[in-house]
């Protein structure tokens, strides 16, 4: 049959498989993982937690924190949880979470929004005037004290906080608990008013 020789045929333009099937290039990228900030407002009752987080403990997402409270509303908690995941893994987790029957709404916050931590670290106690004057330098408080510790209150930012951890390192720290950030976008916009709504799962 007439017809161009198979060398001067037109090819698709892309990469192909073994099988000669055409490579998407967008599935095939690789994307960086990234911090992302999710609050969730969830029904306030037995199991949410658990719920949750064996949700993102069988996806195998990676939670930096997840911190769970009570809000306004005595029926509703609201949930902070902040994931370090590619992209597609953050679209992903988004989408499972708003599939869960006790979650009412999802949404990421914007990289400006308000994050905050609280960290009680507990030092050896052998100079109480020094680890107050550390505390001072990052708006802490000492909360609890004795001739061989000394308890220190700090709250802020991630990065304050873990500053705070490292100043506290010349007293020799005994102990640290952190409860994870807790977020809240900045200006007027709530959850709670509607002002923001569910994203498609589309």
């Amino acid at each position: 049959m007439p017809g161009p020789a198979p060398d001067e045929r037109m090819r698709p333009s892309g990469r192909r498989n073994t099988q000669g099937i055409r490579i998407d290039p967008e599935a095939e990228a690789t994307h960086e993982p990234r911090l992302a900030v999710l609050s969730a407002r969830v029904k306030h009752e037995p199991g949410v937690l658990s719920e949750v987080s064996g949700l993102f403990s069988r996806r195998q997402f990676n939670i930096e924190s997840l911190t769970v409270g009570p809000t306004k509303d005595d029926d509703i908690a609201r949930m902070t949880i902040v994931i370090e995941e590619p992209e597609p893994g953050v679209q992903q987790a988004k989408k499972q979470l708003k599939k869960l029957i006790p979650v009412i709404e999802v949404e990421e916050l914007e990289s400006a929004a308000m994050r905050r931590e609280l960290a009680l670290i507990k030092v050896a106690g052998e100079k109480p005037d020094d680890v107050q004057a550390v505390a001072g330098m990052y708006g802490g408080d000492a909360v609890d004290a004795s001739k061989d510790a000394v308890t220190v209150e700090v709250t802020g930012s991630k990065q304050k906080i873990d500053a705070a951890v490292e100043a506290f390192e010349q007293f020799e720290i005994l102990e640290v608990v952190r409860t994870g950030a807790a977020a809240l976008e900045r200006g007027s916009k709530t959850m709670e008013n509607g002002s923001k709504t569910m994203e498609s799962d589309n």
